[in-house]
């Protein structure tokens, strides 16, 4: 099994709806604001290649599916399928990708599914031999989404994915296609049935990597209290952080990181007051054995 870290397009969001209630003269120490109070994000998936004889793509970023006008609105920093061309300088393409594993459907997670925006265009779903792997309790949210966070969801995707016959809906820790190699951690706090996936390079041994997703954006959302203004239960959220943290500190789990615009993976470490950081930073995975 080869790790590798892959851009998904990119954004500037604003940092104080990043932060949450931490206040800005704390959050600015960790990623400097530009003039418009916009902090830059990576949308960053991860590869695994031959989990199993399988390559399995861990998200897809934001991708290109906005039109010019809303790509501004939401900090949308490229105007291509950034996700293709970093598969396609190692050497993968569309249909090498076996399976999709899916975290959430918020767009700037799912958005790279679907072809780069052309006028008079409909989407359009890429990656056709994959199955694309969703929780179950999140895609009867993404169904019906809450006025709160209805925004945050691709209208037609969901469609698009039961069309495919290609959609699997995970119910448990593990699922039909990936077995034991993948393990699944269902969080709550940032959006129902939200999706963490453990790669296990032997089944329930420790020492795998946990695609963190929006539970963990990056390294300054290990401190515990630190949650998004985007986050639905950000006390839930809290909770479900500090145990995941205590969880992969005992079993040597490294995080992976989304969002993070420097660092890709890390190891969890505890100081002497009890405080959550992180060591070994890599800012990218060029096919790492796992």
């Amino acid at each position: 099994m080869k790790l590798w870290s892959l851009q998904g397009n990119s954004q500037k969001l604003d940092g104080g709806a990043m932060f949450g209630n931490a206040p800005r003269t704390l959050w600015s120490q960790w990623i400097i604001p530009d003039e418009h109070n916009r902090i830059p994000l990576a949308c960053r998936c991860l590869l695994v290649e031959d989990l199993d004889g399988r390559n399995v793509l861990f998200e897809t970023g934001i991708g290109a599916f906005f039109e010019p006008k809303l790509r501004e609105r939401y900090g949308v920093q490229e105007d291509r399928h950034v996700l293709l061309d970093e598969l396609a300088a190692r050497g993968f393409g569309e249909r090498d990708i076996d399976v999709v594993v899916l975290s959430h459907l918020h767009f700037d997670h799912a958005g790279g599914l679907l072809a780069a925006w052309q006028p008079d265009t409909p989407p359009r779903l890429l990656f056709p031999r994959a199955t694309y792997l969703v929780g179950a309790a999140h895609w009867r949210r993404a169904l019906a989404p809450h006025p709160r966070d209805r925004a945050s969801f691709i209208p037609e995707l969901p469609g698009l994915l039961e069309a495919s016959g290609r959609l699997q809906l995970v119910a448990g820790a593990h699922s039909a296609t990936l077995g034991p190699c993948v393990r699944f951690h269902v969080s709550e706090g940032h959006t129902p049935g939200l999706m963490l996936a453990e790669i296990q390079p032997a089944p329930d041994t420790g020492g795998g990597v946990l695609f963190c997703a929006d539970l963990i954006p990056g390294v300054p959302w290990v401190h515990v209290p630190i949650t998004m203004g985007y986050d639905r239960f950000p006390e839930r959220l809290i909770e479900e952080k500090q145990a995941l943290l205590d969880d992969a500190l005992a079993r040597g789990v490294r995080l992976f990181f989304t969002h993070d615009p420097q660092v890709a993976l890390a190891d969890v470490q505890r100081d002497a007051r009890g405080r959550y950081g992180v060591t070994g930073a890599r800012a990218q995975l060029a096919g790492v054995p796992a």
